[in-house]
């Protein structure tokens, strides 16, 4: 693994808890020497993983829709930036530039990105490990409820089992591979 797709907010959530774990995740890429590819945005969740990351040493590769350039603040000093015509080219060259994907606190597009990219798992367009870091509980509702889908015969245990899920940084790196 030398490169980890990092899925997360644009804003940064009510508790404190999500920036710190979003800090020590781009710090703990960049001491592992992974490089960290992102959204691109310099606000938020984003542009908190790409500073710290970037504070550590690390290689940090963002990809922005053009749309998406000024809603969502383009960072400004990332090792890369490659901006894209639409959110299908965006998530399509995450997914290509990474060997794993993390998904930390975010919303909407954030669940999107992970149920999308984990869909391609299920279906067998990549083979490449899916995290989540389950920051102080934030994902505990939706990790029941997936439990329930699979007690219920819609999810089955080797897909779902395919998301590895840890409470700390260096336990899902470790876990990813």
């Amino acid at each position: 693994m030398r490169s980890v797709c990092v899925y997360c907010g644009s804003k940064v959530g009510a508790d404190p808890t999500y920036v710190e774990a979003a800090r020590a995740l781009g710090a703990g890429l960049a001491r592992r020497s992974l490089r960290t590819v992102f959204g691109g945005g310099g606000i938020g969740m984003m542009g908190q993983v790409a500073d710290a990351a970037l504070a550590a040493g690390g290689e940090v590769v963002g990809v922005i829709p053009e749309k998406l350039m000024r809603a969502e603040v383009a960072h400004g000093g990332l090792t890369a930036l490659h901006v894209t015509g639409d959110m299908h080219e965006r998530k399509a060259m995450m997914a290509d530039l990474s060997d794993a994907f993390v998904t930390l606190p975010g919303g909407l597009g954030t669940l999107e990105e992970l149920f999308e990219t984990w869909t391609w798992a299920q279906l067998r367009y990549h083979e490449k490990p899916l995290g989540l870091l389950n920051v102080n509980g934030y994902f505990d509702g939706l990790l029941a409820f997936l439990e329930q889908a699979v007690a219920e015969g819609y999810v089955v245990r080797e897909h779902r089992d395919m998301l590895v899920v840890a409470d700390s940084v260096d336990e899902l790196l470790d876990r990813l591979g």
